[in-house]
Order: C-alpha cells, then structure tokens, then sequence
C-alpha cells in the first residue's frame, strides 16, 4: 500500500499547478463558474489581511487531490474550504478525508481560534471532524457546515 502525502500546493512548481488546475476544472465540469481562469487566479491570489492556500495530496508520485482553505472575514476569524477535488482513479480511498483533515489542522495551527464553513453534500466526513450543519442552510442537495476551533486551554500545574 502506497503512502499518501499532503503538502502545501507549491504555486511555483508549473507543473503541479497545472496539474491542480486541470483536476479541479474537470471535478466541477462547470466552466461558467469554475473555469480556468477564475481557478488560476484562486490558487495565484494573495490579497493581504486575506489569504488563501491549497494543499495537495500525492499518492504513487501522481496528483491525487487538491483543495483550498481561504479567509472569509479576517475580523470575525472565519475560514472557508472550497475547490476540494480528487482524481476520480483515486476516489474512496480516504483522499478527500485527509486533505479536509490537513487543512483543519493547518487552520488550528496558524491560527488558534475561528470558525470554518463549507458547503457539501458529503456531510459524513465533516461530522467526523467535528463540523455541525447548520439548519435550514441546505439549497440544492448541498448544506452548509461550521466548525468552531479554539485553542486548547493547558492544565492548571
């Protein structure tokens, strides 16, 4: 059984980034929505108090899957996933799981406390991680989902 590594979508590297590009665009096959460009610019974007990161997963040396985490509202803390995408070869094997994981713990990490949403249809997996739906939210088969993260509190000595 290979091993699957998660790591920071390098935007530098042209060939694994265009390697993301193409497997987003071909996952959401809407190019009036999410075509090229507006995925390009996504994954090239820096627009400071905002960010946004894409991680990627690679299994047996190939583009496995991709997916962002950017910041809604600075202010407020608020974080959310999107353009999550895995190669349809590779589907069902905890791919998807592991890059929502990655990027939960990349959030917790860097910045303590906040809030995550998404919207997915797949809502298992976000409850595994602790993600509630909130109610009245779903439109179109897919529901709105939140995580609240706070540092943990040390133990008194």
């Amino acid at each position: 059984m290979s091993k699957l590594l998660i790591r920071a979508l390098d935007t530098h590297d042209m060939l694994q980034l265009e390697a993301a590009i193409d497997l987003v665009e071909d996952a959401f096959g809407d190019p009036e929505r999410y075509g090229r460009e507006r995925i390009m610019r996504e994954m090239l974007v820096e627009e400071p108090p905002f960010y946004r990161q894409f991680f990627v997963a690679i299994k047996d040396g190939r583009l496995a899957g991709v997916g962002g985490v950017k910041a809604a509202d600075w202010a407020t803390k608020t974080h959310l996933l999107y353009l999550s995408a895995v190669a349809p070869e590779m589907r069902g094997q905890g791919i998807a799981r592991a890059l929502l994981a990655a990027r939960v713990e990349w959030l917790r990490k860097r910045f303590g406390t906040g809030r995550v949403l998404v919207s997915t249809s797949r809502t298992k997996r976000f409850r595994e991680l602790g993600f509630v739906e909130i109610r009245g939210s779903k439109i179109d088969g897919r529901m709105l989902m939140r995580l609240h993260f706070r540092k943990k509190r040390k133990a008194a000595d």
